[in-house]
């Protein structure tokens, strides 16, 4: 089943003789439990796709449709609150609030949504962590792979449609970025999540059910690499 689709996707910044065509007329759909990695070199992007596909940017043209809603006709009140219930953001550097607490970070988009959060589904999230000790820490209590943890429970507390993560092993050592690429395939697998991983790491790429290739803006390569 089909969870996103883009279509025709293009982002310009700048105009006349300073602009610069960051996305390039890219197309290509992900179904519901795929992993699929982006590549490409610096500058190629990657990231702006991402941002795109997260809600976090609007295009300059064409469309992304996640679980079939056309994310930029909503107006910004509700692509908030969309983003926030069907896209889980995971980024490199975790983005944490630094006042509030393990639990409470990881619970905050359902807070947020004024919602009661499932304990059972919050105990399951932190135990796979390996976090149930460091539920009343600070974030700068913790290790960055802690912190990394913490901010993949947050992406998972809502049940998001896709999972977005930005180089999320691109601050961490290699034992660090072994743990958390386990734990996105285990969460992929065993639940079905929809993973798309940002990486200049083809070690991380090859472990993915299919690799697309970004080179200036366009998809230069789309291969499956597990059948």
């Amino acid at each position: 089943m089909e969870i996103l689709k883009i279509e025709n996707l293009s982002k310009v910044y700048g105009k006349g003789e300073m602009a610069v065509k960051a996305l390039d007329d890219v197309s290509f759909s992900v179904n519901k439990g795929e992993f699929v990695a982006i590549i490409g070199p610096s500058g190629s992007g990657k990231s702006t796709l991402l941002h795109m596909l997260g809600g976090v940017d609007r295009p300059t043209s064409g469309r992304v449709l996640v679980d079939n809603t056309n994310i930029y006709q909503l107006n910004e009140t509700q692509l908030a609150i969309f983003r926030r219930r069907q896209i889980g953001l995971i980024y490199q550097f975790y983005n944490l609030i630094p006042v509030l607490t393990v639990e409470e970070n990881i619970t905050l988009p359902v807070l947020l949504d004024e919602h009661k959060v499932d304990k059972k589904q919050f105990e399951d999230i932190v135990k796979i962590l390996g976090l149930q000790s460091r539920l009343h820490h600070l974030p700068n209590q913790l290790s960055g792979g802690q912190q990394q943890r913490v901010s993949i429970g947050r992406a998972l507390i809502s049940n998001p449609a896709i999972m977005l993560a930005d180089e999320p092993t691109g601050n961490l050592d290699s034992k660090n970025s072994s743990e958390i690429i386990d734990l996105l395939r285990m969460f992929n697998k065993t639940y079905n999540q929809t993973l798309i991983v940002i990486t200049h790491d083809e070690h991380i790429a090859l472990q993915a059910d299919r690799v697309i290739s970004i080179e200036d803006g366009r998809i230069a390569k789309d291969e499956v690499v597990r059948p």
